[in-house]
């Protein structure tokens, strides 16, 4: 077993920041710097059961990885089953905690843990720790990012591979649902507000309509 730690601190409420990494289907808006391919395995992509499939494009290999959210603790923990590797034989936890330092200010602390299943799982999980750790890193700065230097397009989502909303009894969730289609975050929000604001300043005989 072998284990790394990593942490951040972010400008937004810790509900704010385990509402979005709750819900599976916006974490390539953080991840996508190092994972490819990324789809929910189910078409509900929020809490507990919630469950997601990628490739990580490691330098020792494009290993796939399936995770799914074993536990829920709104607003304070996340706890991820990982699978990873041939055939999934590969082991690993992930645990999320989300701490309220101050008034809008939250640590978000992840501790991952690996348990390669023979030596040469092990060997490849040692030689490029070093670059999960830096990647990981980086995504829990693009996270802060969300929330305190969001971008002006929305963020990418994503969604289950052949999912077409009208058949999403098929996939466990309502007709007509998509998780692509989820909710906007931090900036995204308010600039949506900014501009119903702007909008309801002109006068309607001078608006144009789109």
């Amino acid at each position: 077993m072998s284990a790394f730690t990593a942490a951040t601190t972010i400008t937004a409420e810790p509900a704010q920041v385990y509402n979005f990494v709750a819900d599976l289907a916006a974490w390539p808006a953080v991840v996508d710097h190092f994972v490819a391919d990324y789809r929910l395995a189910r078409a509900n992509p929020v809490g507990r059961g919630a469950a997601a499939r990628f490739q990580v494009r490691s330098p020792v290999g494009k290993p796939y990885v399936e995770l799914d959210v074993y536990s829920a603790e709104r607003p304070r923990e996340l706890l991820l089953r990982i699978r990873y590797g041939r055939v999934g034989r590969n082991r690993a936890v992930c645990e999320l905690r989300f701490v309220a330092e101050s008034t809008g200010v939250t640590r978000v602390e992840l501790l991952l843990e690996t348990y390669p299943a023979t030596r040469f799982d092990r060997l490849r999980d040692a030689l490029c720790s070093l670059w999960l750790r830096r990647r990981v890193a980086a995504a829990l700065e693009r996270l802060r990012m969300v929330f305190e230097e969001p971008p002006a397009e929305p963020l990418r989502r994503a969604t289950v591979a052949g999912l077409e909303p009208d058949k999403g009894p098929r996939f466990g969730a309502h007709a007509g649902a998509d998780p692509a289609l989820g909710t906007r975050w931090a900036g995204e929000r308010l600039r949506a507000r900014g501009a119903r604001a702007a909008s309801a300043t002109v006068p309607r005989s001078q608006r144009v309509d789109g």
